[in-house]
């Protein structure tokens, strides 16, 4: 006869284990074991304590001539109702109690799509050669423009669409200036996660969070669960295509203030492609846990999440408005707000 434990294998079981619980019917099985395995599977704190709150029983042994079994084959749906967990409470298959960092994307998953697309990537677009002229001599220009220059021949030899070959300094600023503009702008129309873009683009963006043209965009339920996981002790970064700079002029300048005193860090492509599982392993180093399993991906990329899940990492995908379709089967847990997590 299957056990309480058995139950614990599919969320359909889960909710009448639960409810069993809730009952105080129960056969030889104390309240902290029973628990104990609801944590294991995955099921939040706040779920399990909920549920065991509700029994008024927190160290009892509960009892019953009632088997599991009877209570399962004669429950009633509507009795059951109540005690359901939903479909997103609790997707993370790592323990609540193991995870020690949670890593998260930027674009789909803390950030509308539409705030990069619409504000982000237009801005930079349009200032590329104002910026450019505003600040060819400055040695983080010039930097950027040894990145560009590399990128290009590279995209020139591999016969990449929109790349233009970029005159030697000795042609003159305003032919250099005319080819970076025209390479900028087709690698900004063709989304690359590239760093010599994402670099210059936090250099651009700076002018305009600076000015006060640009404020950063977050979803609602992310400044709370900030404020959450830092208060209960779990590590939260950032990782993104786009560059540090940019990460941290989004976060510190955000609709809802500066959410920069709840991350511990940004990691960029400078660590890694994102669609690479070497670089989420480089991360779990970084960030100093024992396991990659304590770390907690969040991202809307379906590459993305098969990536980090390589390395080892638990993973969520984020589904947000404007977010692409996910391929049918995509075998990983979903949220749709950081409340769930």
């Amino acid at each position: 006869m299957p056990s309480p434990r058995d139950y614990l294998r599919s969320s359909s079981n889960v909710s009448v284990l639960c409810a069993y619980l809730h009952s105080g019917i129960s056969s030889n099985m104390s309240c902290a074991p029973l628990c104990h395995c609801l944590l294991l599977s995955g099921f939040g704190k706040a779920s399990v304590a909920s549920t065991l709150w509700s029994t008024q029983r927190k160290t009892a042994i509960i009892r019953s001539p009632l088997s599991f079994e009877s209570f399962r084959a004669n429950i009633s749906p509507a009795t059951l109702q109540p005690y359901k967990i939903s479909a997103t409470q609790n997707r993370s298959s790592v323990p609540t109690t193991s995870r020690k960092c949670i890593v998260l994307d930027i674009e789909g998953t803390t950030t509308p799509i539409s705030f990069v697309f619409e504000v982000l990537f237009p801005y930079a677009r349009d200032n590329v050669r104002k910026h450019l002229i505003a600040t060819y001599e400055t040695d983080k220009t010039k930097d950027d423009i040894k990145l560009l220059r590399a990128q290009v021949e590279d995209d020139l030899k591999q016969g990449l669409d929109g790349a233009v070959p970029i005159p030697p300094d000795e042609a003159g600023k305003d032919s250099v200036i005319d080819a970076l503009v025209a390479n900028v702008e087709a690698m900004i129309k063709a989304d690359r996660k590239i760093t010599s873009l994402k670099q210059l683009q936090g250099h651009i963006w700076r002018t305009g969070f600076e000015g006060k043209e640009i404020e950063g965009v977050v979803f609602d339920d992310v400044p709370e669960a900030l404020k959450r996981w830092h208060a209960s002790g779990i590590k939260v970064y950032i990782y993104s295509s786009g560059s540090r700079e940019a990460q941290r002029l989004i976060f510190g300048n955000t609709t809802h203030g500066d959410l920069r005193p709840y991350l511990c860090g940004f990691f960029d492509t400078m660590i890694g492609n994102k669609r690479e599982s070497k670089s989420y392993y480089e991360i779990t180093e970084s960030v100093g846990v024992d396991k990659p399993s304590e770390v907690l991906f969040i991202t809307d990329v379906y590459p993305e999440a098969v990536a980090a899940k390589s390395a080892g990492l638990d993973v969520l995908i984020s589904l947000r408005p404007g977010n692409a379709p996910l391929p049918e089967g995509h075998g990983f847990p979903t949220i749709t707000s950081f409340a769930e997590v």
